[in-house]
């Protein structure tokens, strides 16, 4: 077998996934201006609805599939690998079917129940989606199973394109009959890209379709497997996953439902216990979301690299990819977490230049999130590993640890008048300390990689205080000829180029690591001008 790196698929998706984000902030932004707080209200009474049934078949689910699939492809057994993405098509095509049947029949009394009965055309619109997102994802796994990242990326680039251009159209036609309609041609919009998004996977699932059934034919009939026994095993690989994957939005829920009782309980009027909530997950939330699709695309890549690495007892070229995994999380976590702590309230005045007491307030929230955004980068990305080495309870349990951690330093921290909400995002990072510590101990302990510190940590760190520096000092020299806006905007700029040419300086990354990238040529002539 050749062996990849998942260097270039990690790529492939974090381009496509801050594309994805980009379009979403496109969507969002003009559907509020056009229906209001009203109808915004319709379209999210539906959505976190869809969302709650869309991670039960989409969070595990596609891992189990590409674990599975890369395992059976390190063996040579691509027969094995197409039965497990026909099984597990029919498992997710049964799922989807279930979950979309409930939010469109039953939309009514979901809708009444949250006492919302107008949001009920808004989850009919979206139901459909349900069970098509449900059949892309086994495509999806499948293919990423062969470390292949561009079928993923493109279907998730279409479907996005297309439910915000379907999405903006319908609003924008309904509006002129009915509020209840618009938001629901606005759902409509997830279920039209999603009809995009498959028929973009399954046009390139019929051009390679040759190739895979000239591989499924030439090792037809090696290590047999049951039905039974391919869902017995995505089931326990899937199961774990879903869990984990629903224990960051139990802990949004933990805020929730803790900081504004506890604000209120220590002398905070009700309007300013909510505006605060609001600044923290409404304004400092979106943003380290950002660096997140980065290194969630680096733990997708990571999991069918190892697994097929793990599973050929290739024990150097699996321990390879996890410290290179683990420094690619570094590298794109610590330039993001010094950026938002050096220009915080910069950054906050810069999107809500309306809102300016309330983004002066949110900085310091933003400050100590951006702690965390290095941590929950190692947390994803060995998770991703713990997964590909057939690990998946642990992550499990080590986030469960940190949640809980968090639910009583919040608690108490909140309390404290003068750190109020902070408190809330101070248990978020030590949740993040928490399960990363602990993933790395399951990790060095499970693979017996030994980490380069120096590499992986002080190099980049090096690097990122470097660009620290740049962004402070071309925020102050700008902010004497413009404002606040242009001002960050060139600061930010200029601490990009600089911790570009940092990395180059500091050998963070080997030349043979550069060539593996997309279009990895010209990286290495540009390394050739600083790295001797």
């Amino acid at each position: 077998m050749t062996k990849k790196s998942f260097m270039q698929g990690a790529v492939i998706l974090g381009a496509a996934g801050l594309f994805i984000k980009i379009l979403g902030a496109a969507f969002r932004i003009p559907l509020a201006n056009m229906i209001g707080p009203v109808g915004m209200g319709y379209y999210q009474s539906a959505y976190p609805v869809y969302v709650f049934f869309l991670t039960l078949s989409t969070a595990g689910i596609p891992i189990a599939i590409s674990k599975m699939v890369s395992e059976r492809i390190a063996v040579d057994s691509h027969a094995e690998a197409g039965r497990v993405f026909r099984t597990s098509f029919l498992l997710l095509f049964l799922i989807g079917t279930a979950s979309a049947s409930i939010c469109f029949f039953g939309s009514g009394l979901i809708t009444s129940l949250m006492d919302v009965p107008e949001a009920a055309y808004s989850m009919r619109a979206i139901a459909p989606a349900l069970l098509i997102v449900s059949m892309m994802a086994a495509f999806r796994g499948y293919f990423q199973g062969m470390q292949n990242m561009k079928l993923t990326a493109l279907s998730q680039s279409v479907e996005q394109f297309f439910r915000v251009v379907c999405g903006l159209f319908l609003a924008y036609y309904f509006i002129k009959v009915k509020l209840e309609y618009a938001a629901a041609g606005a759902a409509f919009g997830a279920t039209a890209g999603a009809v995009a998004g498959l028929a973009c996977v399954f046009a390139v699932y019929l051009m390679n379709r040759k190739g895979l059934k000239s591989d499924i034919e030439r090792t037809e009939g090696r290590y047999g497997e049951g039905t039974k026994d391919i869902l017995i095993t995505i089931v326990a690989i899937a199961v774990p996953i879903t869990i984990g994957a629903a224990i960051m939005p139990i802990m949004n829920t933990i805020d929730a439902g803790m900081v504004v009782r506890v604000l209120k309980s220590v002398g905070f009027a009700d309007s300013e216990a909510k505006g605060m909530y609001g600044q923290l997950a409404g304004m400092v939330g979106p943003l380290i979301n950002f660096p997140q699709v980065l290194t969630q695309a680096v733990a997708m890549s990571l999991v069918p690299a190892v697994s097929m690495a793990h599973k050929q007892n290739d024990t150097a070229f699996m321990q390879e990819n996890i410290k290179l995994g683990l420094r690619t999380a570094i590298i794109v976590g610590l330039p993001c977490a010094l950026g938002f702590i050096t220009l915080s309230k910069q950054i906050m005045l810069l999107l809500y230049p309306l809102q300016r007491a309330s983004a002066e307030s949110a900085a310091g929230c933003l400050v100590i999130m951006g702690v965390g955004v290095i941590f929950l980068s190692t947390v994803q990305t060995l998770t991703g590993v713990l997964q590909g080495i057939g690990r998946q309870l642990i992550p499990v349990r080590n986030l469960a640890i940190g949640a809980v951690v968090k639910f009583a330093l919040s608690y108490k921290l909140i309390a404290v008048p003068l750190v109020n909400v902070k408190g809330a995002a101070a248990g978020t990072v030590a949740a993040y300390v928490i399960a990363s510590a602990l993933n790395m101990i399951e990790v060095r302990r499970c693979t017996g990689v030994k980490i380069d510190y120096a590499l992986t940590y002080a190099k980049p760190a090096a690097a990122a205080l470097v660009m620290s520096a740049s962004v402070w000092l071309a925020y102050r020299v700008c902010s004497l000829f413009f404002g606040n806006a242009l001002s960050t905007v060139l600061a930010v700029l200029t601490g990009a180029v600089v911790y570009f040419l940092m990395i180059f300086a500091f050998k963070v990354i080997t030349k043979e690591e550069a060539a593996k990238l997309p279009m990895g040529n010209k990286l290495v002539k540009m390394m050739n001008k600083f790295v001797k």
